[in-house]
């Protein structure tokens, strides 16, 4: 099994922020640019939990659909999902993925 602490140490490492939520005690936050991912230990090392998103303020915007037109959604706040943004967003969890893998 691959040693948490170890993985995290190679995401901040690859220039990732780590971040804490009182929401999320069991979760580590990560975040790089305004992306967002919630990692959480499980028997194969960290996993990601949920898909990432984009940050907006100190939540987790999810990517929806809200009449037709994608956004990142965090309670009432929105934030369109434009073209660069979703390219940021799939930059971000390509390389956290690859990054949990390589451990």
């Amino acid at each position: 099994m691959p040693d948490p602490a170890q993985q995290l140490q190679q995401v901040y490492l690859a220039g990732f922020e780590l971040k804490t939520f009182e929401r999320f005690p069991n979760c580590v936050g990560v975040v790089r640019d305004n992306c967002i991912a919630l990692l959480i230990a499980g028997p194969d090392g960290l996993r990601m939990l949920g898909t990432p998103g984009w940050q907006i303020g100190d939540a987790l915007g999810v990517l929806t659909e809200i009449g037709g037109r994608k956004v990142f959604q965090a309670k009432h706040e929105i934030i369109e999902a434009t073209a660069d943004r979703l390219k940021e967003l799939s930059q971000f969890r390509a390389d956290l993925e690859r990054l949990l893998a390589a451990s």
